[in-house]
């Protein structure tokens, strides 16, 4: 089975909707199971800590797993509601032989899935992905067996859950050292994860903080909020009587954050590498000068960089190969438009929403510029990201209608501008992102490649 054969794990783990494969109960005890066969491969008496976002199906996906890796002789300990990184960071610090994440971070509420880490809080790798994959489809053939035995094993021990969280919100607060206690802050926890550390977080560091959507009910999370919907802040900042200097929007497990500046105008993932960037390299922390953004970064991200010196190397699109290519190179900052931002010159393995918000708060407080200020030479050129649902993802260089359009279009484009054509590593979607120095050629390529796609690969809409 080769890398690109991969049938359950994606680019961020395993995901689809709740009670369908490979996500219902059955499946997901054998998960378990096979995760925790790979753990004790790997060291004896291991042990996982566990946490979920804030979705119904959560509780019962996470318990599923629990009882899977309980089965086979794993020590489970639940962290209960917490961030994806934050799970990132037990299983580190806590000497962890995995940290599970039960979230669809900002797909519908209907949806779910399982993140893994490895002790160290890396994302496990693919091989190891492939391997556990394997023994889960062997599992599947026979499962009558591994349920017989989960019948003689006693309940796995879920103790801490608050200590835990407690632990990683001590460990953020710990990371600065600024005065953030004058700076008003309007924050949307997207009725996710964030609502469990958020508050406490931004209360222990002095934040003058008020929160929106902070009451989940299993089906609420993203919904119209958050990260995936950030003019929802945006909006709300214009129009609140009460004037803020940011405002800080996350989705649903918190690995990634969004902002607004104080007039409501939306502050992305490239406007926040800009600043960190020439944060970093102001203090001699930027290793090589350079930036680790993705194929969807905008261009003027790449201009606004050079500008100041910095160089920016992209990498393919999802956190996880952003991650490999800053290893690779010994970056110290990485990230994505959609605000996945990774700082590597502490000890953080993922992108970390709450860490990105207060990074960006401090470098507000230490500058003595707004958020409008520090970014303000950032000029975009216009983008449009299209998604088109499609029945199968056929490589498009395989349908030949798809391959002339995209060829037409870089033609047309002839270097001042950029597209990129590529499929959703978690959903079945293609993804048409189209920059050009005019609004009206970048909406006509975008509508010409998409309408290829969607006649050729496109699902039915019925």
């Amino acid at each position: 089975m080769s890398e690109s054969s991969r049938q359950l794990f994606g680019t961020d783990g395993i995901r689809g909707i709740a009670g369908e494969f490979p996500l219902t109960k059955q499946s997901t005890y054998l998960i378990g199971r096979a995760l925790g066969h790979d753990l004790c491969r790997v060291g004896q008496k291991p042990q996982a800590v566990i946490g979920q976002d804030t979705r119904e199906s959560s509780s019962w996906i996470a318990d599923r797993l629990a009882e899977g890796l309980g089965a086979v002789g794993v020590e489970v300990h639940s962290a209960g509601v917490i961030t994806t990184p934050g799970v990132a960071y037990l299983a580190r610090s806590r000497k962890f032989d995995a940290g599970v994440v039960i979230s669809a971070s900002h797909n519908p509420w209907t949806d779910n899935g399982i993140k893994v880490f490895s002790g160290d809080g890396f994302k496990l790798t693919d091989t190891r992905e492939l391997a556990i994959e394997k023994e889960i489809f062997a599992l599947l053939e026979n499962p009558s067996a591994a349920e017989d035995t989960a019948l003689r094993v006693p309940p796995p021990s879920l103790p801490g859950e608050a200590e835990l969280r407690r632990a990683y919100i001590e460990s953020l607060a710990a990371s600065i050292s600024s005065d953030l206690s004058k700076l008003r802050v309007l924050v949307d926890c997207a009725n996710g994860a964030a609502t469990a550390e958020a508050p406490e977080l931004f209360r222990s560091v002095g934040v003058q903080a008020k929160f929106l959507n902070m009451l989940p009910d299993g089906r609420n999370i993203n919904e119209g909020c958050g990260a995936l919907h950030p003019e929802f802040l945006g909006k709300t900042i214009a129009q609140w009587q009460e004037k803020f200097d940011l405002g800080v929007t996350f989705d649903g497990d918190a690995d990634r954050a969004l902002f607004c500046d104080s007039q409501g105008h939306v502050i992305n993932g490239d406007a926040v590498l800009l600043a960190a960037a020439r944060d970093l390299d102001a203090q001699g922390k930027l290793k090589g000068g350079i930036v680790v953004a993705t194929t969807m970064s905008n261009m003027g991200l790449e201009i606004a960089l050079k500008k100041s010196g910095i160089g920016m190397l992209r990498a393919s699109v999802g956190d996880k190969y952003v991650l490999e290519e800053m290893l690779k190179i010994g970056a110290t900052l990485g990230g994505e438009q959609s605000g996945h931002v990774i700082f590597r010159d502490g000890d953080s393995t993922t992108g970390d929403g709450l860490l990105t918000a207060l990074r960006l708060m401090d470098i507000i407080v230490r500058s003595g510029k707004s958020m409008a200020g520090l970014v303000s030479d950032l000029k975009v050129f216009p983008q449009k990201i299209q998604n088109i649902r499609v029945r199968e993802k056929i490589p498009f260089a395989r349908v030949p209608a798809v391959k002339s359009a995209i060829e037409v279009a870089e033609r047309e484009l002839d270097g001042n501008g950029r597209i990129v054509v590529r499929y959703s590593g978690t959903e079945a979607l293609a993804r048409v992102m189209v920059e050009a120095e005019s609004e009206e050629k970048m909406r006509s390529i975008t509508a010409r490649v998409a309408d290829a796609i969607q006649g050729t690969l496109g699902a039915s809409k019925s």
